[in-house]
């Protein structure tokens, strides 16, 4: 019998789940490009092309992920798209370098970055024996906690305090997809999330809080040539904080691919994790030919999965064909970013939080038995909680060690697995597939 994982569904279904993936990372992947071009200087029409490269390469290594190709892509419903891990070193890099080129030394280290991945896949997925229940359920339950401050700001407009209007707005978006699920028959209770979203921008309208100047400035079709932003210049020390940035990737890929695997049920042997981590590396080299950065998977949308159960990589490749279309026509991105961000945060409390209960569900699986092992459980989370308590907590560490910790995932997978294996006794998991 052919897995869900596996299966093609109708015409309408792809579309509107690919589309409903998309809504949901939208925002995350063009904040970087945003932020990067403003510190760079680019003007409003070289950012637009940014944003746009960043959406094209982000649907090309989507497409890989889900589809697959000889070595390359878990085959899982896996998004990919810009990370918010290489904003910081790539800040510091055009701040050491300035001038019209320092875009170029950031992609000839993410360029080189890339390709060192690629050859660390197959090393860093032997990783997984690492991996019981114990410490799988503990990153996966991060992963969805660190997620929901980002919910949070969405639901403050990114200020200090949120608005009548975006408590109004998100408050009814988490109503109307709580409504939908619960309430709507079939096919439609598993798309509640873009109805909620939709819903929630229909009412925003009337309240003067949906932006249309984004619609209205964007060209109907625009894409960057190749290098257009820089031809790739090679430092030695750029090239060593990509790297670093790069195991923080690995980490985090890991732990979505973890998790995913337990939503869909189809857990994530060696070798998916070495396919997987082969495509984020290849992705991540190859975008920063279009004008992209480091791609990696997006935790959100492991989190629609488990909300959705539509676990078919087939719509998530339908999201990927939506991502090269926005990249492609900008005024299509245009549209998708018409919904207010009070409205995305209220859809992403369920959505991150389906993460966190995901990791819930995989320390079920753990043994409690011994009181050690609620201590590592516990000293993991609160370590990865750290830095999304207090993000200065680490500001007066090196640059390179803060580039872990700062991560709350990569900080608590870090200390989940050392702590484990100090701590929690040897692991009796069934032996894993060595076919990398």
């Amino acid at each position: 019998m052919t897995h869900p994982v596996d299966t093609i569904p109708s015409k309408g279904q792809l579309i509107a789940g690919g589309i409903q993936h998309v809504a949901a990372m939208y925002a995350g992947v063009v904040a970087p490009p945003l932020i990067i071009g403003a510190a760079v200087g680019l003007s409003p029409g070289e950012l637009s092309l940014l944003i746009s490269a960043s959406l094209f390469t982000a649907g090309l290594a989507t497409l890989l992920q889900t589809l697959g190709f000889w070595r390359f892509g878990a085959r899982l419903p896996l998004v990919n798209g810009v990370t918010f891990a290489t904003v910081a070193p790539v800040l510091a890099i055009v701040k050491q370098h300035g001038g019209e080129n320092a875009l170029g030394v950031v992609y000839g280290a993410t360029m080189i970055g890339g390709m060192l991945m690629v050859l660390a896949a197959p090393f860093f997925s032997r990783l997984t024996r690492f991996f019981p229940p114990l410490v799988t359920g503990t990153v996966i339950t991060l992963i969805g906690v660190s997620l929901l401050p980002v919910a949070v700001k969405w639901i403050a407009n990114q200020q200090d305090s949120a608005t009548g209007h975006g408590l109004l707005l998100a408050g009814f978006t988490l109503l109307a997809v709580l409504a939908f699920t619960r309430f709507l028959p079939g096919f439609f209770s598993r798309i509640a999330l873009l109805l909620g979203l939709v819903a929630g921008t229909l009412l925003a309208w009337p309240l003067g809080e949906v932006d249309t100047a984004t619609l209205r400035e964007a060209p109907a079709f625009g894409i960057a040539s190749p290098f257009h932003f820089g031809t790739p210049a090679f430092d030695i020390a750029a090239v060593v904080s990509m790297a670093i940035v790069m195991i923080v990737i690995m980490v985090e890929s890991t732990a979505d691919m973890l998790a995913l695997g337990e939503i869909v049920d189809r857990p994530s042997t060696p070798r998916t994790i070495a396919d997987g981590l082969r495509a984020d590396g290849i992705a991540t080299a190859v975008s920063t030919i279009f004008g992209g950065f480091a791609a990696t998977a997006f935790a959100q949308n492991v989190g629609l999965v488990a909300l959705t159960r539509m676990v078919s990589r087939y719509v998530v490749a339908a999201g990927g064909v939506v991502l090269v279309l926005l990249g492609v026509f900008p005024i299509a991105g245009g549209i998708v970013a018409l919904v207010p961000q009070p409205v995305l945060g209220g859809a992403g409390l369920v959505l991150f939080g389906s993460v966190a209960v995901s990791g819930i569900r995989t320390l079920a699986k753990a043994s409690f038995e011994q009181p050690v092992h609620i201590a590592v459980v516990a000293a993991a989370l609160g370590i990865g909680l750290i830095p999304i308590a207090a993000p200065g907590f680490y500001e007066h560490f090196p640059s390179a060690v803060r580039t872990v910790l700062d991560s709350g995932i990569s900080a608590g997978c870090v200390a989940a697995v050392l702590l484990n294996l100090v701590f929690g006794g040897r692991s009796r998991e069934p032996a894993l597939d060595r076919t990398l």
